[in-house]
């Protein structure tokens, strides 16, 4: 006797191979419950009075309440919560404005303290804005992004006094060292000069390193 299958008419249905599984289970006991029925008219079956470890196989392989060739609801909604990212050296007020915790005093400010430094080289500086709490950053970071390229950078060996003490980093007695040194030395060849020299101090290298060019 030729074997008979129901496989390809479930998978024409939208089965799964795991669904295909679980639904000849579940026919098994259905067959065993209905043939009980008639064997024991007396007595009926709840599902609840089905043996645990069958449950568990059903529950094992049947996703709840979900179609066949459905996508999942967790998976649209983080579709739909996902927004695109905010470039934080080319966006304008009403972009800020958007993210959680920024409202048109803070917006101000982050734009304010932008043009200072003349572009963001790093989201972290953004920390440094005045009246920025710790929890609106990190409420915001994974939204925002800062691309460096956009930086204007200062040449040390043509920048005047008003154009290096632009840079908030700067104290008036680095920018004041700087143009000494250059006056008497000549052309400063990188940022290792600065720090030899004393002309700054080496904890603020890492942070002025992309604002500064020597050409």
């Amino acid at each position: 006797m030729k074997h008979l299958s129901f496989e390809p008419f479930m998978e024409w249905l939208g089965f799964t191979r795991r669904e295909r599984r679980a639904s000849f289970i579940l026919l098994i006991i259905i067959l065993s419950v209905t043939g009980a029925r008639y064997m024991i008219p007396a007595q009926k079956m709840t599902i609840e009075e089905i043996p645990v470890e069958i449950r568990d196989t059903i529950n094992k392989y049947v996703p709840a309440s979900r179609t066949p060739g459905t996508v999942p609801a967790y998976i649209k909604k983080s579709v739909r919560e996902q927004k695109p990212l905010i470039d934080i050296n080319t966006c304008d007020s009403a972009s800020l404005e958007a993210l959680p915790g920024i409202g048109p005093v803070l917006s101000a400010r982050i734009i304010k303290y932008r043009n200072l430094l003349g572009g963001f080289a790093d989201v972290d500086q953004l920390r440094e804005v005045y009246g920025l709490p710790e929890e609106t950053f990190t409420l915001i970071s994974g939204r925002i992004f800062a691309d460096s390229s956009a930086v204007r950078k200062i040449n040390v060996n043509s920048a005047d006094y008003r154009q290096l003490i632009r840079l908030p980093y700067f104290e008036r007695y680095e920018v004041a060292s700087i143009l000494k040194y250059r006056e008497l030395n000549g052309k400063i060849s990188g940022m290792s000069v600065l720090v030899d020299n004393k002309l700054i101090a080496p904890e603020k290298v890492e942070k002025i390193r992309a604002y500064l060019e020597f050409d």
